[in-house]
Parts: structure tokens; C-alpha cells; sequence
């Protein structure tokens, strides 16, 4: 298991596989990268993929500092800096979206393509946003994150779906919801949306985003339309029913991603 360090703060990820551009599996806020295990084992019979435990998740280091969404960028930089891979597609889980933006920004060709999983990428709601000042709560935070847990897992059996929510992402502390809350929030406020930041880049990405929740059409629709006039911005809707869909389609997907980044 290689290590890196990033800034004094051990990182720890996962190499597999040969080949580039190489991927970079990103997880999202208080989750580690063991929600990857499967995909990633699945595109590395392809090629080279790297897998990030962000920094006070997983088996990386705690900090005794507080830290920030552009701290995360310094750990995947660190990263892509120690597997000296010349071009990088980030994988980005959710809101882990906003370091694959600005690694684009950072180092330009050298991410010549962006896959976002199950992320909103439109402009967040109010109900969205509500839930992430809870999370800041300390006395609402547990309630708000076990709302979520409950709407991840509802009408799912999926053992190992139900153990990463409850054992892995449940691990965390308030401190660490928090951050995340504060730290997406405040992505939103700045960018107004994903899409808006995505097509801020110069020049844009590549970006393809596979969805499977939320089941809305008005949710799909929106990303086409947007697609009708930025042809850099590609989207697919899952047939799975979690947040997660790695954990159930782990073989499409990763043969979906190496069709878009070959």
C-alpha cells in the first residue's frame, strides 16, 4: 500500500494496474476509498488506476488542524506527483467533483478528461442546503446525517452497501460532517452550480457524469440540454437504484468509463 506525504500529513492509496491516462478514484466527503474495492479492481484489468484516502479518512493520516476542500487538492496532487503518471482522469465521487474541477484547472492537459459519479450537478436546492447547515449543527448534525443514511439505503439489501454507510461513512465524527457541510456549501455558493464551474474551465474537459439517483426526469433532462449546447459534457443515467451504484454495477460502469477515456 503506497504512501505519499502531502504538506506533513501521510496519504495513503491504493496502484493498481498499468496504463494511461491513469485514473484516480476520489471519494467523496467522510467515506474512505474502500467504496471503490470493486470498480476499481474492475478498471484496473485496463489500466492504471489510483485510489485516495483523503486526508483524516480511511488509512491516511489524521490532522490536528482543521482542513479544507483545497487540502484535499494538495492530497490528490501529492498523489498524482508519486505515481508520475503524465495524464490523470479523475473519478469523482459526488462532491469530491470540486477537486477534479480544480485539479483541470491546476494542471490543464495533463487531466485531459473528467468521470463524475452520482453528483448534483445543477444548482443545489433548498432542501439540499438546509441539510448541510444541520450537518453544522452540533445538535442536529446525527439526526441529518441519519436522514441520509436512511434515503441511501431505503428498499436496498445490499449488505456490502449497508456496511460501508453505516461502518465506514457512520465512523465519522462531528467535526468531520461538519467540514463537509461547510466545505460543500461553500463550493455552491462560489460556483453556483458544477455545470457553471465545469464551463468556466479554459478549455473545457471532457466530462462524462453517470448518475443513477435521483430518478426525476426533469434531473436528466436539464443535464441534456445542457449537453445540446456544451458537446464537452456527456451524461448517463444508471440502471441501478442506490446513491452507490458501484455496488451494484460495478462491471458497466467500469466498462462504460474505459469506453470514455480510451
Amino acid at each position: 500500500m503506497p504512501e505519499v506525504q502531502s504538506h506533513g500529513i501521510r496519504i495513503s492509496y491504493d496502484d493498481y494496474g498499468q496504463g494511461e491516462p491513469a485514473l484516480l478514484f476520489m471519494p467523496g466527503w467522510c467515506a474512505s476509498r474502500r467504496v471503490f474495492n470493486e470498480l476499481a479492481q474492475y478498471c484496473a484489468k485496463q489500466r492504471r488506476t489510483l485510489a485516495i484516502d483523503w486526508r483524516g479518512h480511511g488509512q491516511s493520516e489524521k490532522p490536528t488542524k482543521d482542513f479544507g476542500a483545497s487540502d484535499l487538492v494538495e492530497d490528490a496532487l501529492a498523489v498524482i506527483k508519486a505515481s508520475r503518471a503524465d495524464l490523470i482522469v479523475p473519478v469523482a465521487l459526488a462532491h469530491a467533483g470540486w477537486i477534479a474541477i480544480e485539479l483541470r484547472r491546476r494542471l490543464g492537459a495533463r487531466i485531459p478528461k473528467i468521470v463524475l459519479l452520482d453528483w448534483l450537478v445543477l444548482e443545489a436546492p433548498p432542501a439540499f442546503l438546509k441539510a448541510l447547515r444541520s450537518l453544522q449543527d452540533p445538535a442536529q448534525w446525527e439526526q441529518t446525517r441519519d436522514q441520509l443514511f436512511s434515503m441511501w439505503l431505503q428498499g436496498l439489501n445490499i449488505p456490502a452497501l449497508i456496511n460501508f454507510v453505516r461502518e465506514d461513512m457512520g465512523s465519522y465524527p462531528f467535526e468531520m460532517w461538519a467540514r463537509a457541510g461547510r466545505e460543500i456549501s461553500s463550493a455552491y455558493a462560489k460556483a453556483g452550480s458544477p455545470l457553471k464551474a465545469l464551463a468556466s474551465l479554459k478549455p473545457p474537459a471532457l466530462v462524462l457524469h453517470l448518475y443513477a439517483q435521483p430518478e426525476d426526469p426533469s434531473y436528466l433532462a436539464a443535464q441534456r440540454s445542457f449537453s445540446a449546447t456544451h458537446p464537452w459534457f456527456q451524461v448517463l443515467k444508471l440502471e441501478a437504484r442506490s446513491h452507490f451504484p458501484m455496488y451494484e454495477i460495478p462491471d458497466e460502469m467500469a466498462m462504460t468509463i474505459e469506453v470514455f477515456v480510451v
